[in-house]
């Protein structure tokens, strides 16, 4: 009887931390449509919250941008359009990888025209307050 106990008690544990993943995968995405809401209305503001201090942008041209820089560029920024699609997070206890597709058309924050899409991976990590934050992001341009 013991033995059943202890499968039924592991099948419940699995199916608890199954939910849990979910829950942060969801919380993750959504996330990802504050900040893309964020640019596409040029609130650089809004998007503090979401990147920790020291979170750095390698952009698909490799430069590097800080919090302050993408910031300030999303202040600029003029979108008609701005989407991510195609998301999948993988969750390693208290960081994660959003991997995703990120479609654009408009004027960054530097000024230059763009009219495409860029595969993007933004790392996250749980902060100590409980919050998700991303502390890195990478853009690749897809042809």
């Amino acid at each position: 009887m013991s033995r059943l106990l202890a499968a039924a008690l592991v099948m419940l544990a699995a199916g608890a931390m199954a939910r849990a993943q979910g829950g942060v995968e969801q919380t993750l995405m959504d996330l990802e449509q504050q900040w893309v809401k964020a640019t596409g209305s040029s609130n650089g503001a809004a998007l503090v919250p979401l990147l920790a201090a020291d979170f750095v942008s390698v952009q698909s041209d490799g430069t590097m941008q800080t919090r302050a820089v993408y910031v300030a560029n999303a202040n600029k920024g003029k979108w008609q359009v701005n989407t991510v699609s195609d998301m999948k997070v993988q969750v390693y206890g208290g960081s994660a990888v959003v991997i995703g597709v990120w479609t654009g058309k408009g004027t960054d924050g530097a000024g230059k025209a763009f009219d495409g899409k860029e595969r993007f991976a933004d790392t996250w990590v749980k902060m100590p307050d409980g919050k998700w934050q991303c502390v890195a992001s990478v853009g690749v341009t897809m042809k």
